[in-house]
């Protein structure tokens, strides 16, 4: 008598059948998608989730690790600028958004959307830094710089982070262009540059 006839050890033996197929298939799908990720992407995303999780250390050696697999990753080099950035080192900030702009300038095609897109951030992102710093002059020209690129790419935050933020008229770029140009315009004694409660609604572009 087949052991398979026991209508008990049938059972079991379709349910490890069924559940080993289902393991199998979903390791197969991570490692297709892992694969087929063009070098660096998995790297970066890991990256952009530290970012998320204040990790900056983390996250910096995760960009580094892109850009080792695949020299000039515009990924891995806006997020090596945003962990700058973030961790107040305005120099290498600075840097690393200028090499951005400078490569994506030479070599972003005019049909390649979203490399135009991140150079529209990496101007939005340069501009911001200059707003902190002071540099209202160059961060009005970064600004307008990103509208001219690609406004499309740096409308403003989306609805998940006006929830999460609790902004429902968040800042954008047009707007704090606008007003950086208005107080531009008056008198230096009458400008009102900096409101710490309005700028602290800026939010930095990530494509």
């Amino acid at each position: 008598m087949s052991i398979l006839s026991n209508p008990r050890v049938m059972k079991r033996f379709i349910v490890l059948t069924a559940i080993a197929t289902i393991a199998m298939f979903s390791i197969w799908a991570v490692l297709n998608s892992y694969l087929q990720t063009p070098p660096g992407d998995y790297e970066v995303r890991q990256g952009d989730i530290l970012i998320g999780d204040r990790k900056y250390d983390l996250a910096l050696e995760r960009f580094n690790a892109a850009l080792a697999v695949s020299p000039n990753h515009r990924g891995a080099l806006m997020g090596r600028a945003l962990v700058f950035m973030l961790t107040r080192r305005r120099l290498e900030a600075e840097a690393e958004f200028t090499n951005l702009i400078d490569f994506l300038t030479k070599n972003a095609a005019a049909d390649d959307r979203t490399g135009i897109g991140t150079l529209a951030a990496a101007y939005a992102n340069r501009g911001i830094l200059y707003d902190r710093n002071g540099q209202y002059e160059k961060a009005l020209a970064d600004y307008v710089m990103a509208l001219k690129t690609d406004e499309g790419a740096i409308n403003g935050p989306g609805i998940v982070d006006k929830v999460i933020y609790g902004t429902t008229n968040p800042s954008t770029v047009r707007k704090r262009a606008a007003y950086i140009e208005k107080q531009l315009a008056v008198a230096p004694e009458k400008r009102l540059l900096r409101i710490p409660e309005k700028d602290a609604e800026q939010r930095m572009y990530k494509p």
